[in-house]
């Protein structure tokens, strides 16, 4: 029997506008709430330019550290099959943002909170762009939360100006700015999982 190469990877992209978005993606929060925060930013490629055709999926603790979440971000109507998206009323701690023309992506959502008691809050962030092979993993962390960042034993081995690209911009109130540069100077750090359970793999960069 001949043995065959593995089928090679093909990049990410650029089709996500086809399949991929689904309507309010980026309304995480129920509608209305009153503690909703918009985290936003744009993806740069490594000449620094902006990446139009850019996906960037949000998964979060809800403010209470849960991580059950909620279905339905995707809900169909069941007579036309069309995405509807949520109910604006539950959390389901999940969303899917394509980045405009300029790169620059948005999502309104809740603060998430710690998961255990000696976790740091995070949003955990899935980048799909063109040129990848596979998609990016990184996380996103308030600026109320840098010295805990800095005590966290999971990227302890990272350079503080590393690590400070974790670290979201507080902009004004409810506003804060997350920037992912996907390679080149100030390269956003992202992170290897294990594809079985078990502990953080590693950062890269």
């Amino acid at each position: 029997m001949t043995t065959r190469p593995p089928t090679p990877s093909q990049t990410v992209g650029p089709f996500f506008g086809y399949a991929l978005p689904f309507a309010g993606g980026g309304d995480i929060a129920p509608t209305g709430h009153a503690d909703t925060i918009t985290l936003h930013g744009h993806v740069h490629d490594g000449a620094g330019q902006p990446v139009p055709d850019a996906i960037v999926e949000i998964w979060q603790a809800d403010p209470r550290g849960s991580l059950s979440g909620a279905p339905g971000s995707m809900r169909r109507d069941p007579v036309t099959g069309q995405v509807i998206g949520r109910d604006g009323v539950e959390f389901t701690g999940f969303g899917r943002v394509p980045t405009d023309a300029d790169g620059h992506w948005a999502a309104r959502t809740l603060a998430p909170g710690a998961h255990h008691d000696r976790a740091v809050p995070y949003f955990s962030l899935a980048v799909f762009a063109r040129g990848l092979l596979h998609h990016l993993c990184t996380r996103a962390y308030l600026p109320e939360h840098a010295d805990a960042l800095a005590a966290d034993p999971s990227l302890a081995t990272l350079a503080p100006e590393r690590r400070a690209t974790l670290l979201a911009r507080r902009e004004r109130h409810a506003l804060y700015r997350f920037d992912i540069r996907l390679q080149g100077e100030d390269e956003t750090v992202f992170l290897d999982f294990p594809y079985e359970p078990g502990p953080l793999g590693g950062a890269r960069g």
